[in-house]
């Protein structure tokens, strides 16, 4: 009888029914692997599974063995530990830069490094409806673009977009070009990841000065046969010191607030909160609108809104109103102090 070419691998076949279905908390025993590499077509005897492991140990995979009333085998130490692989599905959750079927995506991959049922642990952490993501699929051929353009020390070109709004259509808030359509020509110097969004930081030949654009607002990237500007002036700032004077990260305790903002503020409330939000033109204010979103109260906050002065206001609910007043007493009482020493 003709031998089944998958006898050949058969180790490659244990190897991944170990890694796949075992865990510190779930063995196979001996029949159980037998079992299991029969359902690839697999036949294998008692002696040869033992071999098997012993072969795999040696080439480096971590197998344990717990006895109780039988023997089981497990994987013990991996590439991944769960804990480890819980902050990368954390980190591809919170991240607006990477769209929703991206992140499903990616978890997908994530759960593969760990067992079957560790994998169900990580699922049961996946929380992406309903969080602000970007819609933008190209963000990762962006991306390698502009990884390509720095290695390479090349300038790109590309159109930059910006949210408008648009109270009387169905899609309130939207993404238009910016500067009607103006291409972009610049110096890729870093990428940087702060406040959940995607950054590249770059020198603007027109300026003459650093800039940073959000990835996700990048349209139609081109890398060009011509070299970097602005080297002098990136050399003399450090970019860690650049990203962390230029972002910032709000914490505190999540509430939904009422807010009234001048028309003219659209973007800067769709960069912060997404464009599937509430809004509703001012009924009191022709040149303002009315906004909802869930944000996080914190010093942080009441300085991100008093950074704005009179285009914005806070109009509900109360208990915040009166906390960014009181926070704006107690900074202005700290000056009286200081005017009167």
């Amino acid at each position: 009888m003709a031998k089944n070419p998958r006898q050949k691998q058969k180790l490659l076949y244990l190897r991944k029914i170990l890694l796949e279905k075992t865990d510190e908390n779930h063995g196979l025993t001996v029949n159980e692997l037998i079992s299991e590499l029969d359902a690839y077509g697999i036949v294998a005897e008692r002696k040869s599974i033992y071999d098997d492991l012993h072969i795999l140990e040696n080439f480096g995979l971590d197998i344990y063995s717990e006895k109780s009333r039988t023997v089981k085998y497990y994987i013990g130490e991996r590439e991944f530990q769960i804990s480890e692989l819980k902050l990368l599905v954390d980190a591809i959750q919170s991240s607006k830069f990477i769209t929703e079927k991206k992140s499903y995506e990616l978890i997908k991959k994530i759960e593969s490094l760990a067992s079957e049922n560790d994998a169900k642990l990580l699922q049961n952490q996946v929380i992406i409806s309903n969080r602000v993501k970007t819609s933008n699929e190209t963000i990762y051929y962006n991306v390698d673009r502009l990884h390509d353009a720095i290695s390479n020390n090349r300038s790109v070109t590309f159109y930059y977009n910006e949210w408008k709004l648009n109270l009387g259509s169905a899609e309130k808030i939207k993404l238009v070009r910016k500067h009607d359509g103006a291409l972009y020509r610049v110096s890729p110097w870093a990428l940087c990841w702060d406040d959940e969004n995607y950054y590249l930081i770059a020198f603007d030949e027109n300026s003459g000065s650093v800039r940073h654009y959000r990835v996700d607002k990048i349209e139609k990237i081109t890398v060009t046969d011509n070299e970097r500007q602005g080297r002098e002036v990136v050399e003399k700032i450090s970019i860690a010191d650049y990203a962390k004077s230029t972002f910032s990260m709000f914490a505190g305790d999540t509430q939904e607030i009422t807010l009234s903002v001048d028309k003219g503020l659209v973007g800067v409330i769709a960069d912060r909160f997404g464009k599937n939000i509430f809004i509703t033109s001012d009924e009191n204010n022709d040149n303002n609108f009315i906004v909802k979103v869930n944000v996080n109260i914190s010093d942080q906050f009441f300085g991100w809104v008093y950074a704005l002065g009179d285009r914005i206001r806070i109009t509900a609910p109360e208990s915040v109103c009166a906390r960014f007043r009181a926070h704006l007493d107690k900074v202005a009482e700290l000056y009286e102090k200081e005017a009167k020493v």
